[in-house]
């Protein structure tokens, strides 16, 4: 056989190789009970961290409220008719869930992924790069519903939790809206070559939804343009919902706002999985 022939015969076996692996990668991602253990390991790891962690998830809200709910709330009084206090406070227990989701998706599952190679080690056990993702997922959005739980008992001990024990059904939202963040964050992960490239993600993505999506003043005191442009961001429809629900509101379009955020949960969650079989197997 020439050399030209065994040539083509070694690239088109190349190439199928290559086909074969992009379909596995964009295959539909499994749902394993296994990805529970991921919870546990982390879980053991983050109590070994339990007081900065508390001190950070009271702390800085207790800042924000204080200073911003309260400080400029004396000279801003009442906004979209309720005291700037109670506005940002249903404000900030989705934004805080968001940034506490969007740094445990980057930093700490980068950290896993490539310094610390946490997760070659867990692909040698019974679970594989469906299961990690998965785990990953539901034990960011649980550090999200922590941060905001945190929030919710500071806003409550300043007199900001008028709906009472409606805010509770917050909680539920606020884990749904972890799960629409987790997605985004993972795929930046998994497409890093450093910690550095994370600051693209906060300064294009994560401070416009923070600034824009109805945190720190209502939708309709911007230009009808950028009203529009915010709809389509996720943390738009979480206050949409968790702000009535905090104030004792009745809530407007329920089943458009969870269903934008389910869609983002869904459709981050397939890419997170592709991407990071892409960074692991490729």
């Amino acid at each position: 056989m020439s050399r030209s022939t065994t040539n083509r015969i070694q690239a088109s076996r190349s190439q199928a190789g290559r086909s074969q692996a992009n379909r596995t990668i964009w295959a539909m991602p499994r749902f394993r009970w296994v990805a529970l253990a991921l919870l546990e390991r982390n879980f053991l790891v983050w109590k070994k961290l339990i007081g900065p962690a508390i001190v950070l998830n009271f702390g800085e809200p207790l800042i924000y409220l204080l200073g911003l709910g309260l400080g400029l709330g004396h000279l801003v009084g009442e906004v979209g008719g309720l005291p700037y206090l109670v506005f940002l406070a249903s404000g900030v227990v989705a934004s805080s869930a968001m940034t506490t989701v969007s740094f445990e998706g980057m930093y700490s599952v980068f950290t896993r992924m490539v310094p610390q190679k946490t997760y070659d080690a867990m692909m040698a056990t019974p679970m594989d790069i469906d299961d990690i993702v998965l785990g990953e997922s539901i034990w960011a959005a649980l550090k999200g519903l922590m941060s905001a739980i945190a929030i919710l008992i500071v806003a409550a001990v300043l007199g900001a939790v008028p709906g009472g024990w409606m805010a509770a059904w917050a909680l539920p939202v606020v884990f749904l809206m972890g799960l629409a963040f987790v997605g985004p964050a993972i795929i930046m992960s998994a497409i890093a070559g450093s910690y550095d490239f994370f600051n693209y993600y906060f300064v294009l993505v994560v401070t416009p939804m923070f600034m824009l999506s109805g945190v720190f003043f209502p939708l309709d005191s911007m230009p009808p343009a950028l009203q529009v442009a915010v709809q389509f961001l996720p943390l738009t429809h979480a206050i949409e919902i968790i702000r009535p629900l905090i104030v004792g509101q009745p809530v407007e379009h329920l089943v458009l706002h969870l269903s934008v955020l389910l869609f983002f949960a869904l459709i981050g969650y397939f890419f997170a999985v592709a991407m990071v079989r892409r960074r692991l197997w490729v």
